[in-house]
């Protein structure tokens, strides 16, 4: 995948788990979010009730079979093995992971994203080696609790007036409402949680936010 595809895949990235969902069946909603326009699926089954083990790796091996089947970028976070074993289109990792430059060297061909919440470490995300960046939090968010100040859509700004093109998708807090912001201060597109696995209709909610992205005329 090029720069300009991988661009075109972060419009609007799905990061889900089972303890995002409310109850309904993880499966269910990442197919109805797919018809509804995601382009990109990162799996994080982590947190409050997260599976572990074999039922981890089991719902893992159903969402990475269905993104398979619809043409969508699977991306596992921050678990190099589980990232292998379910054959994985790429790996977020964030600060306190291990560095990009090591999951480049042991996971040849598969995208690398990194976390990034200033210049500086977007610099060493790219020096690095990492494909792209997710820049956060955007907003006040309560999926991550250890979820670092909000950075508003001000630092997506300074990084690219601070010479960074990478594809860079913003994170945290996002919703249909103030996605454009995110998008208008230099993001390719927007990471959501609870804006689509929690919405009455994640297909629904997906397609209003693809539409609200498009609408900006970035990626349109």
């Amino acid at each position: 995948m090029n720069s300009e595809q991988l661009r075109q895949a972060l419009r609007l990235y799905l990061v889900m788990g089972s303890s995002n969902c409310a109850g309904a069946d993880p499966y269910a909603v990442l197919e109805a979010a797919i018809e509804g326009g995601i382009t990109m699926f990162q799996f994080r089954e982590k947190g409050a009730g997260a599976l572990q083990g074999q039922a981890r790796l089991e719902l893992g091996a159903r969402l990475r079979r269905l993104c398979a089947q619809r043409g969508v970028p699977f991306i596992v976070n921050d678990d190099e093995r589980l990232a292998l074993e379910l054959e994985a289109d790429g790996i977020h990792i964030g600060q306190e992971d291990a560095p990009a430059a090591a999951m480049r060297r042991r996971l040849p061909g598969m995208i690398v994203g990194v976390s990034a919440h200033d210049l500086l470490e977007a610099e060493s995300a790219l020096a690095a080696g990492a494909d792209y960046l997710g820049v956060g939090p955007q907003y006040a968010t309560r999926t991550k609790l250890d979820a670092r100040e909000v950075q508003g859509p001000a630092v997506i700004a300074r990084m690219r007036a601070g010479g960074i093109r990478l594809p860079l998708v913003g994170i945290g807090g996002i919703d249909a409402a103030n996605a454009p912001a995110v998008i208008r201060a230099g993001a390719d597109g927007v990471a959501v949680v609870s804006a689509i696995s929690q919405a009455r209709s994640p297909k629904q909610a997906a397609a209003e936010l693809l539409n609200t992205i498009k609408s900006i005329g970035r990626n349109s």
